[in-house]
């Protein structure tokens, strides 16, 4: 019988079907003591190809996402060219295909070049898009927005907001929660599907709260820093830069409220490469984004589950059963009917520090570098393939 796909199994459980997609690995494996969880589903990942190769490939990226337990990454459309044609989308396709060792399911742009002024061809992208995003930018004119959401709406398809008005300053709250407020109010109109990235403020929670018992098509995301560290622990450093900021204690407080009571959908890390020069400028002066793939399931591990926050089955539902059933993605945990199964390999017992200098992506800046953290990625295995191995 199939396993509840939230629940933890111990790996002996499998022992016959591990063996046997592991059988490259040689006969000697020794999987005693270690646990199987599904395979993650990352919502936001910034794999910087086409376009910003320097940053990060597809390449790199998707083994940094099978190193940290993802099996799917959606990658979001800031690229060169930005997806807003199937013309542009083709050329991170062929990418995929070629390098990629997880699944990688792109975002199309809302707006052509992400430039807010102009609608992509939606229509043409959305049988072959997760759906459509500007992340890294608001779109600031409401009546195309409106439009974007009837036609996402009409084409079956589903918008992924990042949400920053840009008439308040980007630290501020109003920046994040009155363009969502704008932009609850534009779903209920039209009725599209609306995900929003990367919740980081109190007030963002209570609305996503507020249109959900009203009946809207609406989930959102957080990420590991937003639920673990407050602007109290901020240092003078690029690391602790991200887009949104980190903002204070009660916001925090209000975001692990809304994981635990079901207001937020799911965990996504946000992962976004850049160089270490563009991350050694101090705070003020680093580009915005950090890396989370190889540290998203440790620290969140540590931090919410061994500290009873939230139980282990929790975690891994808003990482994987909550992000597959609104995108559409599935991926199954191994039984003995399965053949080729996805899973991954975890030691959950033993601490170890996180050290940038190990990860497997090109950027290295993390606002946890030295965190005792639990929770250390074996193996990955994708479709009865091993992608990864410690």
């Amino acid at each position: 019988m199939r396993r509840r796909f939230t629940e933890e199994i111990r790996i002996e459980d499998a022992r016959g079907t591990l063996r046997e997609a592991c059988s490259p690995l040689g006969a000697d494996v020794n999987f005693n003591h270690y646990s199987i969880l599904p395979g993650f589903t990352d919502v936001h990942v910034h794999l910087r190809e086409p376009g910003f190769s320097y940053k990060e490939t597809i390449a790199s990226g998707t083994k940094a996402a099978a190193a940290g337990g993802f099996v799917h990454v959606l990658s979001m459309p800031n690229l060169d060219p930005v997806p807003d044609s199937i013309e542009h989308l083709m050329i991170q396709e062929d990418i995929i295909r070629r390098d990629a060792c997880v699944g990688v399911h792109p975002l199309g742009s809302i707006t052509c070049g992400e430039k807010g002024d102009k609608l992509s061809d939606i229509e043409g992208l959305a049988p072959m898009v997760a759906g459509f995003s500007d992340d890294g930018v608001g779109v600031m004119d409401d009546g195309l927005m409106k439009e974007a959401m009837e036609r996402v709406r009409e084409a079956g398809s589903i918008i992924v907001a990042h949400c920053e008005d840009t008439r308040f300053p980007r630290e501020s709250r109003e920046a994040e929660y009155r363009q969502l407020d704008r932009d609850l109010e534009l779903a209920l109109q039209t009725g599209c599907p609306y995900h929003m990235c990367h919740v980081s403020t109190k007030e963002s929670v209570q609305l996503i709260r507020v249109a959900k018992k009203a009946g809207l098509d609406v989930t959102c995301e957080t990420a590991p820093h937003y639920v673990t560290l407050s602007n109290e622990d901020i240092l003078d450093d690029g690391r602790f830069k991200m887009n949104p900021p980190i903002k204070s204690r009660a916001d925090q407080n209000a975001l692990l409220e809304a994981l635990t009571d079901g207001t937020i959908d799911m965990i996504a890390t946000d992962h976004a490469p850049h160089s270490a020069e563009e991350k050694g400028k101090g705070f003020a002066g680093s580009a915005y984004g950090i890396v989370g793939l190889e540290t998203a399931f440790p620290v969140l591990n540590t931090r919410l589950v061994r500290e009873g926050v939230l139980p282990l089955a929790r975690l891994t539902e808003l990482l994987t059963e909550a992000p597959n059933q609104r995108f559409h993605i599935d991926h199954r945990l191994p039984d003995d009917t399965d053949p080729n199964p996805t899973f991954t390999v975890w030691d959950l017992e033993h601490p170890y520090q996180i050290d940038p200098e190990h990860f497997l992506s090109k950027g290295g800046s993390t606002p946890f570098k030295g965190w005792e953290v639990y929770g250390k990625c074996i193996m990955t295995v994708v479709n009865g393939k091993v992608v990864y191995q410690r």
